[in-house]
């Protein structure tokens, strides 16, 4: 394929991603990732994954995406932005921001088909896969060759001007494309992040133990909770936002205007005590398709039981 034809269809999908509500589009070549294998493997053997299992399979498709779907040529990274435009009140249990509303992976999968769809008739025929944190897919990495950001000490990925709080998804396709390039890191010697964990889950600099994650403990551990952490995490129910919050890029975060992340006005304004009382049916209502019913009802009671 020529030059101007790669770039003129790489145009076509950032386009694209633009008009379908996509914070930012950034393509790179889908090869084996080889700066990230070593990390991945010595992350596994030190099981800083916990009982996450399932991390420990598709070793090789997660690194190269080749494997993962046949034919492929190209990654097209996408950003989409999930920043609220209300929190929750002071002083009440906590929901990681990106549960408020319906769960991401119902509301992205639905764009990137109808992208997907729409390049079809646009490019023509064209094989490939749309994945949003539901395959063996490293996500930032993608994203960060694309140059849509860098890798925080935090390990997610930032963006200058638009901070962190936003889903990465992916289009794995079989049609070469023109590349971007990385970006710079700017975490400078800033070191917020790391100091504000309360459970001390970034053990250094880029690296995140996640069997040490509030995250973790909330939603993944299906376990006990560890008891001598009961006072470490701060009223987070599901999920955790510390690291992100603390984060001066975040000051640039801006609200999505996506309806269907919305929350539920309960959600903003319960108490305590509601969360204390929560019933199923009310849970249910609540949180009607949302990332939130991962933990389900009973997961979610024990969690606000352990930090009564």
């Amino acid at each position: 394929m020529k030059t101007e034809q790669k770039q003129h269809f790489s145009n076509l999908i950032k386009q694209k991603a633009k008009k379908l509500g996509f914070l930012s589009c950034g393509i790179s070549k889908a090869e084996f990732l080889e700066e990230e294998a070593p990390r991945l493997e010595e992350w596994l053997q030190k099981g800083m994954h916990g009982e996450m299992k399932y991390m420990e399979n598709h070793f090789d498709k997660r690194l190269d995406p080749t494997k993962l779907v046949e034919g492929s040529k190209s990654v097209v990274s996408l950003l989409y932005n999930y920043y609220p435009k209300h929190t929750q009140r002071e002083e009440t249990y906590k929901i990681s921001k990106y549960a408020y509303g319906k769960d991401y992976h119902f509301v992205i999968k639905d764009l990137l088909k109808k992208m997907m769809k729409e390049l079809q008739v646009e490019i023509g025929e064209f094989g490939g896969r749309v994945f949003v944190d539901s395959a063996p897919v490293l996500d930032k990495a993608w994203a960060k060759r694309s140059g849509l950001g860098w890798i925080g000490k935090h390990s997610n990925l930032l963006t200058k001007q638009v901070g962190s709080f936003y889903f990465i998804a992916e289009m794995i396709i079989d049609i070469e494309l023109a590349y971007d390039t990385p970006v710079t890191d700017h975490c400078g010697s800033c070191t917020k992040c790391i100091d504000a964990c309360p459970t001390e889950a970034i053990v250094e600099p880029y690296v995140v133990d996640g069997s040490k994650c509030i995250s973790y403990f909330t939603i993944e551990l299906k376990d006990e909770l560890p008891s001598h952490l009961s006072n470490n995490f701060e009223d987070w129910a599901f999920g955790c936002d510390i690291c992100q919050d603390v984060c001066p890029w975040n000051k640039f975060s801006k609200s999505h205007n996506q309806p269907l992340f919305d929350p539920d006005k309960r959600l903003l304004n319960n108490s305590k005590e509601d969360w204390q009382e929560i019933t199923k049916e009310v849970f249910n209502e609540i949180f009607k398709k949302s990332a939130v019913k991962r933990t389900k009802f009973e997961g979610l009671k024990r969690n606000i039981s352990f930090l009564k």
